[in-house]
């Protein structure tokens, strides 16, 4: 079955904080920090931290300097393993790139913690611990690369690659298809020609990260994530950059949610 997405498919399934919860109730969000393009790394965690995850780390063992003197102070850099990390509820690769080391470490990870690939994390899906807890977050050359071609028909590509993968995949684009392994498929049609701008689906990773963090299911969160990134874009438009979709989530969500 195939739905438009629209926030009555996942507004129950957000995560809402209790009001005696504490920051480890609303997740901890391990993003690896890209060793070139860190700004990409930079967009995502600042998202991640802006959608309500309750801590964020990033990941990074050369660029440590640079993200501590560049990121917000409420978000968390670490050069240790993921093993020292304190409870990760989810962890997110591939915004700016992901090294051959980060991958080892991807491989290795504790199937029990949601991963989300984007951009040439997307290679690793065949070896991640588990494929069931798994979004991928392809464009269109992305997902050609990856996962075969699309040739007419965009909606069966991606059920097709979520089936084989028993992943969810968002298949990006002016249309964005997200598609769960088990068939369902919701297609995302908030869009604006303004978010194909570099660094606005760093954005959308960091945001679908950062409600898996919280606990919310993969396919709703990422359902809710490419509404929301449509959405903020469209009432942004003109004169876009990224960090606006960012800056604009409260307004966006109190209207939502409300």
């Amino acid at each position: 079955m195939t739905l438009e997405n629209s926030p009555s498919l996942w507004r129950d399934a957000f995560p809402i904080p209790a009001d005696n919860a504490h920051k480890y109730d609303r997740g901890h969000l391990v993003v690896f920090g890209a060793e070139r393009f860190t700004g990409a790394t930079r967009l995502a965690a600042e998202s991640a931290s802006r959608i309500g995850s309750g801590l964020v780390t990033v990941l990074s063992d050369q660029q440590a300097p640079t993200y501590r003197s560049t990121l917000p102070a409420d978000i968390m850099v670490s050069e240790e393993g993921l093993s020292a990390i304190n409870q990760p509820s989810a962890l997110l690769a591939g915004p700016g790139g992901c090294s051959d080391a980060q991958a080892e470490t991807l491989k290795s990870a504790d199937p029990s913690v949601p991963i989300i690939l984007d951009a040439d994390a997307i290679r690793l899906l065949a070896e991640v611990p588990s494929r069931s807890n798994t979004i991928v977050t392809p464009h269109e050359g992305e997902f050609t690369r990856y996962f075969g071609p699309l040739r007419a028909n965009r909606k069966a590509a991606a059920q097709r690659a979520a089936a084989d993968f028993n992943c969810v995949v968002v298949l990006k684009g002016p249309e964005t298809i997200i598609a769960s392994p088990d068939g369902e498929t919701v297609i995302n049609v908030t869009a604006s020609p303004y978010l194909a701008k570099a660094g606005t689906g760093d954005v959308l990773a960091g945001m679908i990260a950062g409600l898996v963090a919280q606990g919310m299911p993969p396919f709703d969160a990422a359902c809710a994530g490419v509404w929301l990134h449509g959405k903020a874009g469209q009432d942004i438009g003109i004169g876009l950059i990224p960090q606006d979709l960012i800056q604009t989530l409260p307004t966006l969500l109190r209207g939502v949610l409300s």
